[in-house]
Parts: C-alpha cells; structure tokens; sequence
C-alpha cells in the first residue's frame, strides 16, 4: 500500500520531453507532476508558490546556455537548501557535473538512462543516498583533486590536456625540474586513492 505520494517538478523546455515525462511519471502510483516549467524564470515562479518534494532539472532551457544550473542554485536558496533536485539532460560532460552537484544537485542522470528517472525520484525523496553511475567518473576526478593543493591541481590539468613538462613550466614561469618534481608529487598522491 502506497503511503506518500511523491510531487514531483519538471523542469525541461523541450515539449517533447515535458510530455513524456509528465505521462511516464504519473503512471507510477506513488508519484504526481504537480507542475512543468519550460523556462528558469517559469520555474523559480512554480518555486515560490508550489509545494513539491523533487524536482526534474534540465541543464540546458535555452539554446547553448547552462541555465538549469543557475536555476538549481536560486530554487536551493529559495528554498533553504532543502530542495531534492535531479540534473536530467544531455550533457556528459564532467565539469557540468561536478556544477551541478556543487550548486545543490543531489543526482545526475542522462537522458539516455531514462529508465532510471523513477527510482532516482524515490531514492531522492526518501533521502537515500545515490550517485547515479552517469556522474560518478566526474565526481572521482572531483574527489582526486580535492587532495591537490591549488598548484598541483594547476599542472595536473595542464598534463592532462597533453601539455609536455617544458610546455608547462613555460606556461606557468617555473623550470623543467620543478614541474617533474610536482608530476612526481601528484602521481604520489593519486596513487593512494582506491
């Protein structure tokens, strides 16, 4: 017997994907889309005068802007931090996802893992911590350089991009044998991680 019914946002500019996810999710029983924003100022307005439990945040609601993530940041201020937001998009790449986690995500799923949205949903309300497997290389990258110091983490981005040791010592005005010995230093604190 289902007990809470969980309300649910959406947040998603393409009508096509409004309309199958509004029709998808209120098959669930215990789930219900009280509103869908197809714009950021639609959703910070649904923000301040619905009540609901999670909401489904498209990254991209406008043609080559990232707004969903300023969107994230404002409703979670708005809101106290106690929103439950899901990134659900297109977009793979790492940077956007440690963003979005970092302005109050509390998963990130892509499109094209659809059929792991209802779950999401509920691992979401029910407070259960998950990491859906579409972010989690984006968060271990994260988590790698949090242990670097600001310079560290400076080389080991410049290495990673495929700069040599002589191309990055004159990048950052040092000599050749102190980039190896940063290389050395952060190849010995990566190397610790599991």
């Amino acid at each position: 017997m289902i007990t809470d019914i969980i309300k649910v946002l959406i947040v998603e500019d393409d009508p096509f994907w409004q309309k199958r996810l509004s029709a998808d999710l209120d098959m669930e029983a215990d789930i219900h889309v009280v509103g869908v924003a197809g714009s950021r100022s639609e959703a910070l307005e649904l923000a301040e005068t619905n009540d609901f439990d999670v909401v489904l945040m498209d990254i991209q609601l406008t043609t080559a802007r990232l707004d969903g993530l300023d969107t994230t940041r404002d409703m979670m201020v708005a809101k106290g931090g106690k929103l439950k937001i899901i990134m659900l998009t297109s977009l793979d790449d790492q940077d956007v996802i440690v963003k979005s986690f970092q302005n109050g995500a509390v998963n990130y799923i892509t499109k094209s893992s659809y059929s792991d949205i209802v779950q999401a949903i509920r691992d979401a309300y029910h407070s259960i911590p998950t990491l859906h497997a579409d972010s989690i290389p984006a968060v271990m990258k994260e988590m790698k350089l949090s242990l670097l110091t600001p310079v560290e983490k400076e080389v080991y981005l410049l290495k990673e991009r495929g700069m040599s040791k002589p191309e990055i010592a004159g990048r950052l005005h040092k000599s050749v044998n102190t980039i190896k010995t940063q290389l050395r230093t952060i190849k010995n604190k990566l190397l610790k991680l599991p």
